[in-house]
């Protein structure tokens, strides 16, 4: 049966580094409390007024087609994974790919928050399956600074800007995307769930229908991202745990026959407690989040992207990302290609 395989990755994040030191003169905190809370050192940021997320996967989609090859008009899909879209609409996906001239091709995005890329690229996999279309790029593109408030102490050291994708193709080989463990369990009331699931905990409180823009909402910062590490945490090692270990257990895989394990990048902390609770050995897992910070969907194809070099045909990868919502999964896929 034709499967989807990734035949080249790319990304681009921005020139300015904000290091903690910076931020430590514009938010009460140093760099021993950040790197120890955290392990993040610092994070790109996009500068520049009125530029957005679709600028970021404009530069990591044309490094994507010159790696690959692959002309403009055989583009036939993008979807584009992103909680910070350059508008409420159109799509960030459209405005790349008129930027970068695609004329044929569709697009559309994904809101699935940090779990954005596993969600994407599932979804660009059927398409390949289908037989539906050749050529789909999956695209995470975050500006995070656009909803960070940089006066709170707890949120603003997390979180970096970045851009990431990669090209799907169809292959009869044994490579390529092979599965995906998908949850996603959203809650409204606490007195319901005082373990605290869902919604209350990580969210931005203003900007949607349910409470559109005002005055009182600028205000009171509620436009910002809002998280309760404590839930976040606990929830988040949990569930990328139990997710990873269910789509190994579903492909007969273990921590001795996976070549790589590569977790959203949101804490350092997190990841560790992961990789602790499954014995994971060191050289198995990828981690960059000392250099980006927390790029929410963009993390996990940063991450892919930095260390391809390192990739051969026929490794096995297992992904997993938790998100707002909460939104959480694993996937499982066979790398496709030698990096050269």
């Amino acid at each position: 049966m034709q499967n989807a395989k990734i035949t080249g990755i790319a990304s681009y994040v921005p020139d300015y580094v904000l290091t903690n030191d910076e931020l430590s003169h514009m938010v009460d905190t140093n760099d021993e409390w950040i790197t120890t809370r955290v392990g993040i050192k610092e994070r790109r940021i996009l500068k520049g007024e009125g530029t957005g997320s679709s600028d970021l996967g404009v530069k990591a989609v044309a490094e994507l087609l010159k790696k690959t090859g692959v002309k403009p008009s055989e583009v036939d899909l993008l979807i584009c994974a992103t909680s910070n879209p350059d508008y409420r609409f159109p799509s960030t996906a459209s405005i790349v790919l008129e930027k970068l001239g695609i004329k044929t091709a569709y697009g559309y995005d994904i809101q699935a928050a940090c779990a954005g890329f596993i969600v994407a690229l599932q979804a660009g996999t059927a398409y390949i399956k289908s037989g539906l279309y050749k050529h789909v790029v999956v695209l995470a593109a975050e500006k995070m600074s656009s909803m960070v408030n940089y006066k709170d102490r707890s949120t603003c050291p997390l979180f970096g800007d970045a851009a990431a994708c990669v090209m799907l193709e169809p292959t009869d080989e044994e490579v390529g995307v092979k599965d995906a463990v998908l949850h996603t369990r959203c809650t409204f009331d606490r007195r319901r769930t005082p373990d605290g699931m869902g919604l209350p905990h990580l969210l931005m409180k203003a900007g949607g229908a349910v409470h559109p823009a005002s005055h009182e909402t600028v205000d009171h910062d509620e436009h910002f991202v809002y998280q309760e590490g404590r839930a976040v945490y606990k929830h988040a090692v949990t569930d990328m745990l139990t997710s990873s270990e269910s789509v190994m257990a579903r492909n007969g895989l273990s921590i001795d026959t996976i070549d790589y394990f590569i977790p959203h990048q949101a804490n350092l902390r997190i990841i560790e407690a992961i990789a602790d609770r499954i014995k994971l050995p060191e050289e198995k897992l990828l981690v960059n989040i000392q250099k980006y910070g927390n790029t929410s969907a963009s993390s996990i194809p940063l991450c892919m992207a930095e260390f391809e070099h390192k990739f051969k045909k026929g490794d096995k990868l297992v992904l997993t990302a938790f998100g707002a919502g909460f939104t959480w999964g694993a996937l499982y896929l066979v790398w496709g290609y030698d990096a050269k």
